[in-house]
């Protein structure tokens, strides 16, 4: 894992560039994340735990709209930016480190909700620490706890295995920001390379490396039923506008 958290902690003060506003942003997600809670039964007092919360974006969203939330990360630069962000935004969220394939050893309760956004299950390389991690995560939920994950759309990337993904633009006062990234395939692993370029008063360009397992969504299905999930569902785009596919499962 030391890849992964060597990104995130390089990566940690600079993520909220990936995001036009990342402010609004939390808000935003909050919004649909809270809409699949309460059409799947779920109300505020549910006990709800962010298993791979980076700098807080979904975490600190659904404080604010009145959720009880943990959060765990397994990066500590990105653990502290979250925890100066929640402060900031006045929320009150309990912060552990913790890598998610092994939350029990973390977390002797039992949530009602566990969430795991922005394509974090897909840095798990190999199938083993895939099925170790969606095993750790289910088995944090309480009986009939719900688990919810945003995956990239493997199914139809590996289709054609484009070597970058087209860039973001946002506008600032002097110029603007693009951000991309670049992907080198082996097999179904790519090599990432994020590079966010700033065009403002001055040029700055930064880039940070990691890598991901394409992993298509019937391997991720399959895997929660065996760990005794029931009801799995895909939510997509058009059904949310949560920008990747969303995956529903409850325990």
């Amino acid at each position: 894992m030391d890849i992964i958290q060597n990104f995130y902690n390089n990566l940690a003060s600079e993520y909220d560039k990936l995001f036009e506003n990342w402010q609004t942003t939390t808000k935003e997600q909050a919004v649909i994340l809270n809409k699949i809670f309460c059409d799947n039964g779920f109300e505020k007092e549910a006990k709800l735990l962010d298993c791979a919360c980076g700098i807080g974006t979904q975490a600190i969203g659904l404080a604010l709209a009145g959720y009880s939330v943990t959060a765990s990360d397994i990066s500590t630069a990105e653990l502290l930016e979250a925890k100066r962000r929640a402060e900031e935004n006045k929320t009150q969220i309990h912060f552990e480190k913790a890598d998610f394939r092994t939350l029990e050893s973390t977390f002797s309760q039992r949530f009602d909700i566990i969430i795991a956004m922005d394509n974090a299950l897909p840095h798990m390389l190999i199938k083993e620490d895939l099925e170790k991690a969606i095993k750790s995560i289910t088995n944090c939920l309480a009986p009939g706890g719900m688990f919810v994950a945003s995956i990239r759309d493997y199914d139809r990337v590996l289709n054609e295995k484009p070597p970058y993904s087209p860039p973001y633009i946002h506008k600032m006062q002097n110029g603007q920001r693009v951000c991309f990234q670049t992907w080198n395939w082996e097999g179904d692993i790519y090599n990432l390379t994020q590079y966010i370029i700033d065009d403002d008063k001055e040029l700055s360009v930064k880039k940070f490396e990691c890598k991901y397992r394409a992993v298509r969504r019937e391997e991720i299905t399959n895997i929660l039923v065996s760990c005794g999930c029931t009801n799995v569902e895909w939510k997509f785009t058009e059904e949310t506008d949560f920008y990747q596919p969303i995956v529903i499962a409850k325990k």
